[in-house]
């Protein structure tokens, strides 16, 4: 992916979570439970991933399919971050309802760019770049 792209994709510093997470509460067009999961990955910070099994956790679900299937349809990418949830194992998990291809190349490069460290395949490489109990 080249910067030109890149850059679309990313926001400036905090540009303005608080903007983004009050666009995100307002907007009658999702519902409840779509807004908590995208309220909640709006405190995983650039340079860090959680799982969908931490993120449900943190909004009291049960189920990860569940918050993938609510990232599959998020409407505020890349503003409400998608791309920095992985499966519990560390790999990339899906993107944009896919799981495998361009899509899968473009969720990568963002990780890259905001500093997580991935092999070629998808795997994330340090662990400590893992937000599980989003307790910072």
């Amino acid at each position: 992916m080249d910067k030109t792209t890149l850059k679309r994709y990313t926001l400036s510093p905090m540009e303005n979570v608080s903007t983004i997470r009050e666009r995100v509460r307002r907007d009658p067009g999702i519902s409840d439970f779509r807004r908590k999961v995208y309220d909640a990955l709006l405190d995983v910070p650039e340079g860090y991933v959680t799982t969908y099994g931490a993120l449900a956790k943190r909004i009291g679900c049960a189920s990860a399919q569940a918050v993938g299937g609510a990232l599959r349809h998020n409407p505020f990418a890349p503003e409400v971050p998608c791309h920095r949830v992985l499966a519990s194992d560390g790999t990339i998990g899906g993107f944009s309802g896919h799981r495998d291809g361009p899509d899968i190349a473009r969720k990568i490069a963002l990780l890259r760019a905001e500093g997580v460290e991935m092999d070629d395949e998808g795997k994330l490489l340090d662990a400590k770049q893992f937000i599980l109990d989003f307790r910072f």
